[in-house]
């Protein structure tokens, strides 16, 4: 008889699960080199075993911990960066959305709080981060696991450096999401995506991104004229445009470029009055929207770039 997956897990961790006031069980553990990964999965009685395990990668922004990633409410003298993403209720608001998986999110830190400076350190990053979605994988081996990829900020060169490992992206991996983390895109990387995103009716790409190109802080640019996810964004449209015919709207507040019937979605946020967005977006509902999109959850009981729909 399969083991319950919960017992995987548990052997994987060097630290004891922990439940928390939300039915979920939590584990922390090390992974080398300079790797933390944080497991959050709905305790037993809350999952459904009749339907798979989603493995979300989210792969942290710089500057941020773990458990300012998850988010809390937050206290007279906590850190800022505890209210400005909320995985962690975001998570609980899908879940409860029961869209046919038993979603498992795993937070990945480096010892440098950056992805970008960790993989500059390590030649082989492309080895080693594709070992770790591949391990952690194996936990789940026998109980039909799928992969969504996602991240924030210099998250994204997670997502890059498991690129950087393949010929062609395996079919387990259903759902990659870039929340204003693109920054590593190029142009090698769009037969490879638009490869994948062809292969199979249930996989998604979503691209969310701000108009960086023009904003001043200490009144110098956050970043250069082709660096930002601005640019970057625009580019990998072009890119796949080649590959799939793009519906393009645009209104006071967005330009979206829509291809396979919402499958693949790259959203750009308008910018007019220079302002920083770059984790507001992740904080107003954009992981449940970078999940959700193409599917019929899509803009029910949220709204992308609105108020928080995961207060409670």
């Amino acid at each position: 008889m399969k083991k319950f997956f919960l017992f995987l897990v548990i052997s994987f961790c060097a630290y004891p699960q922990i439940k928390n006031d939300f039915g979920e069980l939590t584990a922390t553990s090390a992974y080398e080199p300079e790797i933390r990964i944080h497991i959050n999965t709905p305790a037993p009685e809350n999952y459904d075993k009749s339907k798979p395990p989603c493995l979300l990668f989210y792969a942290l922004p710089n500057g941020n911990t773990i458990e300012q990633t998850i988010g809390k409410i937050p206290a007279e003298g906590d850190d800022w960066h505890f209210d400005i993403q909320h995985i962690g209720a975001q998570t609980r608001f899908i879940r409860e959305m029961n869209p046919g998986y038993n979603l498992i999110t795993i937070y990945l830190e480096t010892a440098q709080k950056s992805w970008p400076a960790w993989k500059a350190k390590y030649p082989d990053h492309s080895a080693i981060v594709k070992s770790v979605v591949e391990n952690l994988l194996g936990l789940y081996e026998g109980f039909d696991p799928v992969v969504v990829l996602s991240g924030h900020s210099g998250g994204g060169r997670f997502i890059f450096s498991y690129l950087d490992s393949l010929s062609a992206i395996p079919s387990y991996v259903k759902r990659i999401c870039f929340l204003d983390s693109n920054y590593g895109y190029e142009s090698l990387y769009a037969p490879l995506l638009a490869n994948w995103i062809k292969a199979s009716s249930d996989h998604y790409l979503c691209v969310l991104a701000y108009n960086d190109s023009t904003v001043l802080f200490n009144g110098k640019p956050v970043v250069s004229p082709t660096g930002g996810t601005w640019y970057r964004s625009r580019l990998m449209a072009k890119d796949l445009s080649g590959y799939f015919e793009f519906g393009i709207s645009e209104d006071d507040e967005f330009i979206k470029h829509n291809a396979l019937n919402g499958r693949l979605q790259i959203i750009l946020k308008k910018n007019p009055d220079n302002e920083i967005f770059h984790t507001v977006q992740v904080e107003k509902n954009g992981l449940i929207h970078s999940m959700f999109t193409g599917t019929p959850f899509e803009n029910k009981g949220y709204e992308y770039f609105g108020e928080r729909s995961y207060e409670k």
